[in-house]
């Protein structure tokens, strides 16, 4: 993406960011450019896994969220999309309310994939989890 991107494609973007599984989570984003995606996410009954703490699936479907949209931030979207590729986390602290911030930032931005970096943060700043996410860009079909 140039940095003459009119905002109002980046808007449009944001208004797609937490559709699906994100609404379903809770997920909200804070903050979308090319460059950073901040986004949060309740620890509640619906990220919790059965014995009342975070669960890593959720952590991770967070995770991804940020990368994507990040990557998204930085493609032609009416020429590519960017989808999941791989994705790793080590989950550091456990987490049984409030609410987690996710922060990614671009490691690699490549003509045909990107890498994230992804961290996960609770209230106090402290490391829940963090993530690396590989994502494929592909022409759309």
């Amino acid at each position: 993406m140039s940095d003459t991107e009119p905002i109002p494609l980046l808007a449009d973007l944001r208004s797609r960011s937490t559709r699906g599984l994100a609404d379903s989570l809770g997920i909200r984003v804070i903050e979308l450019s090319p460059e950073r995606v901040v986004a949060t996410m309740p620890v509640d009954q619906r990220t919790r896994q059965p014995f009342g703490i975070l669960h890593g699936g959720a952590s991770l479907a967070l995770a991804e969220t940020v990368a994507s949209l990040g990557a998204t931030a930085n493609v032609d979207r009416g020429e590519f999309l960017a989808m999941g590729l791989e994705i790793n986390a080590n989950h550091l602290r456990a987490k049984s309310d409030g609410l987690v911030t996710a922060t990614a930032t671009p490691v690699h931005i490549g003509r045909t994939t990107h890498v994230w970096d992804v961290r996960i943060m609770d209230e106090s700043d402290r490391l829940v989890c963090v993530s690396r996410c590989t994502l494929a860009i592909r022409p759309k079909a």
